[in-house]
């Protein structure tokens, strides 16, 4: 099996992939390195485990650019793809944490994936 075949698939929920095009070039590469090695089955430097999705089967992916903070979260719960769940602009100014209205979409298209996972399954 050759390294293409390896990868997973990647499926976006909702608006990501649409919301991910309408970033800054350089971000939108990090981003997509961090998913490859997603794809491939490693983390990338710039994914982290996201806070209160208790371990690793969610991640977020930090980028940086001209002093704004920009999000990736993706699940790798699935073992036949990865999922991207939510791409955004952070904009609070409330420290690091992630606002909580992205976290209830996160958690939303969560349950998507996992709704379309299990119909894919059948």
């Amino acid at each position: 099996m050759n390294v293409i075949e390896a990868l997973k698939p990647v499926r976006w929920i909702g608006s990501s992939l649409r919301d991910l095009r309408s970033f800054p070039s350089s971000v939108r590469i990090e981003i997509g390195h961090a998913l490859f090695a997603a794809q491939a089955g490693k983390i990338d430097p710039a994914a982290k485990p996201l806070k209160g999705f208790g371990g690793a089967g969610v991640l977020e992916i930090v980028a940086s650019h001209e002093g704004n903070a920009w999000r990736a979260v993706y699940t790798v719960r699935f073992r036949d793809a990865v999922y991207v769940l939510h791409v955004f602009q952070k904009k609070s100014a409330k420290g690091i944490a992630t606002p909580a209205r992205e976290m209830d979409l996160v958690r939303r298209r969560l349950a998507e994936a996992e709704r379309d996972y299990k119909e894919r399954q059948a």
